[in-house]
């Protein structure tokens, strides 16, 4: 390691120190978090650091328990724990700097990730693995050593997993099970069904806890699940391609009803669309949207199929 590689990671060691210091014996704040959350973030350097040190902690803390009863009422020495905590760190550098070509780093126990309404994040993790969360999604991500297993909870998500025969990359949503064979793939989890879309490689897709033969998906499948029915049809890439542009922040609609439209938008906006006749609802719509650009949508509504279209609070409603 070079003269310069050591001291900058002395310098994140450093800095992994000060959050644990503060977190551990001096008032932790909403702000505080943040603040944590931004420096992870920035860098897998920055975590490991993080992550090793507070292990490192915890293993002394447990051996210190182990040799007396620890007054849990008696303020520690703050200003003694950083400077053990650097000296603890400057004899580990090395093994750091090595350890971040591994994949086995990856996060401890389980973190929930979330967007809001509209909402779009990516997160990368240390064995290369990338999942892209879709407006109103909350996952948890189980990545460890010997398990990388996520739960979506609700929403949507693009996963590009970097496929490891040893330590399977798995999904579970709504009692269901999407196994990676080395994939890029999407899952879809509506309060009445799943929906997974496979692009690259192959996932296995059954049900959780089932002894029945999973689904061998290949590119272009798309799985459909509800609660009592499971069915595969097929897609082109360029339907696929269509479906992602959430990536992008955009809407792409091909033959689309105008419900179906005005559904998908709703996903992404506090202002809902109502669609207030059947009839209306079936018209078809092509074209190409941002979406949170609601007022190009019922300018199209309004011009090409001469609907009527007139707020309401927070609702837009479209009429004859």
């Amino acid at each position: 390691m070079s003269e310069a590689g050591a001291s900058n990671a002395m310098d994140i060691e450093a800095r992994a120190a000060a959050f644990l210091e503060r977190r551990r014996y001096w008032d932790w704040s909403d702000e505080a978090q943040a603040e944590l959350d931004a420096w992870l973030a920035e860098s897998l350097a920055h975590r490991v650091a993080y992550w090793r040190l507070e292990a490192t902690l915890t293993r002394t803390e447990r051996l210190a328990a182990l040799h007396g009863v620890v007054d849990a009422t008696a303020a520690p020495p703050p200003r003694r724990f950083l400077p053990l905590m650097i000296g603890i760190a400057a004899t580990l550098v090395i093994t750091t700097m090595a350890a971040f070509m591994g994949w086995k780093m990856l996060q401890p126990g389980d973190r929930t990730y979330a967007t809001g309404l509209g909402g779009h994040e990516t997160v990368s993790f240390a064995d290369g693995t990338r999942i892209e969360l879709n407006t109103d999604t909350v996952l948890r991500a189980r990545m460890t050593t010997g398990q990388r297993t996520i739960f979506l909870d609700k929403g949507e998500a693009f996963f590009q997993v970097r496929h490891d025969a040893a330590h399977p990359f798995v999904v579970i949503a709504a009692n269901h099970r999407v196994t990676d064979l080395g994939t890029k793939f999407l899952v879809r989890r509506d309060p009445s069904r799943l929906e997974v879309a496979l692009l690259e490689g192959s996932v296995r897709f059954g049900m959780a806890g089932s002894r029945a033969r999973a689904t061998l998906l290949l590119p272009g499948d798309v799985a459909t699940a509800t609660s009592s029915t499971l069915f595969v049809t097929r897609k082109s890439t360029t339907a696929l391609t269509n479906e992602l542009s959430w990536r992008h922040r955009m809407l792409v609609f091909s033959h689309t009803t105008l419900a179906d439209a005005a559904d998908e938008f709703n996903r992404y906006n506090r202002e809902k669309l109502i669609v207030s006749d059947p009839a209306i609802a079936r018209l078809m719509i092509d074209g190409t949207f941002r979406t949170d650009n609601l007022k190009a949508f019922t300018e199209v509504a309004e011009e090409v199929f001469k609907l009527h279209i007139e707020a309401d609070g927070d609702q837009i409603v479209i009429s004859r």
